[in-house]
């Protein structure tokens, strides 16, 4: 009798354990998404608006595609804290007083950046759905053509929480103060693939491609080329696989995370968070913003070569124009 007690004390203190770390978790499963519904949790749908048109979580809302919403298609930065009020209160989402649960698709980085935009503008960091749409489908869930939440008044008290500024950042860096990862992929991380002014990285930074977090990274590709017929590989590893990914950092240290415009490093903020790591802040501009400030120091500098982008556009606008003639003498044909 003691010895099954004592067995029943055990998996009880492991179960709560369990629960405890499920709760602390930035990202969750289908079984939470169908609790955190019932329990009258906020979902976020933070796809296109014609994709949730077709099919949604039950009582999801929706405010179109949260890369358009959410980043200045110039600076790619999110709007100001008043403007995202009037964004958030429009779609009836009380970020700051509702349990927020995001979801696209699945693995997608945006619904990172998107449940970090609720902790951007002063709320709780929002758990992601991982599997999103995806896993819904697939474990047979019932979804919805039609929601529509009434519009509140939001006032947003903050802007910026959670996050980093370039000159934070550069503070740090002649400091040597943090310890810093860059989740781009290794050639921009090179300097051979130049998304901004310059190309390169900031210096003392580790480079962890987000999709490291997966399964399978190649995922994408094979997709593309239709060597597998699901986003599977796109499921996160196992708790001591993404362990053994970020082992080489401190938990316990200031970690900033970076890649172009701070949507991929939200992914990988989020999933450092859920293991443990005790401050962790994405860099918002992210390198768009750091590389744009020159005398910010950087380790395999390479500038935007501007002439020979040129003739690429002139290139690629010149085939345009031949194939656009073609269609035109095809359609001519036809014609006759």
């Amino acid at each position: 009798m003691v010895k099954q007690f004592r067995r029943f004390g055990i998996a009880l203190a492991l179960w709560l354990v369990a629960g405890v770390a499920a709760a602390q978790s930035l990202v969750v499963d289908t079984a939470y998404v169908e609790q955190a519904i019932k329990n009258g949790a906020l979902i976020w749908d933070a796809r296109d608006a014609s994709d949730y048109a077709e099919g949604h979580l039950p009582g999801a809302a929706n405010l179109g595609w949260v890369g358009d919403v959410f980043r200045d298609p110039n600076r790619e930065d999110p709007p100001s804290a008043a403007a995202a009020a009037r964004i958030f209160g429009g779609a009836g989402m009380d970020i700051l007083n509702k349990e927020v649960v995001v979801y696209t698709t699945k693995g997608d980085p945006f619904a990172y950046f998107a449940a970090r935009m609720v902790e951007y503008y002063g709320g709780k960091h929002a758990k992601v759905y991982h599997g999103g749409i995806d896993d819904w489908k697939a474990a047979g869930k019932p979804v919805s053509t039609a929601t529509k939440l009434p519009a509140i008044t939001l006032n947003l008290p903050a802007e910026g929480q959670g996050a980093v500024s370039t000159k934070d950042v550069v503070d740090r860096v002649r400091a040597g103060t943090a310890q810093i990862v860059d989740v781009r992929t290794p050639k921009e991380y090179a300097g051979e693939d130049i998304r901004a002014i310059r190309g390169g990285h900031i210096p003392g930074a580790v480079n962890i491609p987000y999709e490291q977090n997966w399964k399978d990274p190649a995922t994408p590709a094979k997709l593309a080329a239709k060597q597998v017929k699901t986003k599977d590989g796109m499921a996160l590893k196992s708790t001591d696989e993404l362990k053994a990914l970020y082992a080489k950092l401190d938990p316990n240290k200031e970690t900033i995370v970076y890649c172009q415009s701070g949507v991929r490093a939200s992914e990988s903020a989020a999933v450092m968070r859920s293991l443990g790591f005790t401050n962790v802040k994405v860099y918002e501009p992210s390198w768009l913003g750091y590389a744009g400030v020159l005398s910010a120091p950087v380790d395999n500098e390479v500038f935007v070569n501007v002439g020979a982008l040129n003739g690429r556009i002139a290139s690629v606008q010149s085939q345009l124009k031949a194939l656009e003639a073609e269609v035109a003498k095809l359609q001519a044909q036809a014609m006759r």
